[in-house]
């Protein structure tokens, strides 16, 4: 895993809170997977009880529209150093078996899709450089 890593996750503050929560939950499933130090670790307690750990760092949300969105995929696709670029396109919310989401993706052109999310792993300067005049989601 990268030494100098940043995170960062861009949501679409116009979906519902149920949808904002949905694509926010996958996008950060899709980043610990690529990513597994994030938060494969556990903590015990003082009465030896160990849970698992959310996340070792910080995980800002993000908020931008869905053209913006589309528009820092494209830019993040463009990075080769070691990253992970995790979006929820919109489509997929019709979808409810991921074989169907594998099979549909192929033909689908993301530079014409509506993402509704977008998360991002990798070089901080890299990160900052595509996030950094975002605001918060609030």
């Amino acid at each position: 895993m990268l030494r100098d890593i940043r995170i960062a996750i861009v949501i679409n503050p116009d979906l519902p809170l149920g949808l904002i929560a949905n694509t926010a939950s996958a996008i950060a499933i899709g980043l610990g997977a690529r990513f597994p130090g994030l938060a494969a670790q556990s903590l015990t307690d003082s009465e030896d009880r160990t849970i698992d750990i959310s996340s070792n760092m910080p995980v800002p949300m993000l908020q931008a529209d869905a053209d913006t969105i589309r528009s820092l995929l494209l830019k993040a696709l463009t990075q080769q150093e070691e990253r992970a670029i995790v979006p929820f396109p919109a489509f997929a919310r019709s979808l409810h078996d991921y074989r169907e989401y594998e099979a549909t993706f192929p033909g689908r052109d993301l530079a014409g899709e509506t993402i509704d999310g977008l998360g991002i792993a990798g070089p901080s300067k890299w990160v900052k450089s595509l996030t950094g005049s975002l605001k918060l989601l609030r």
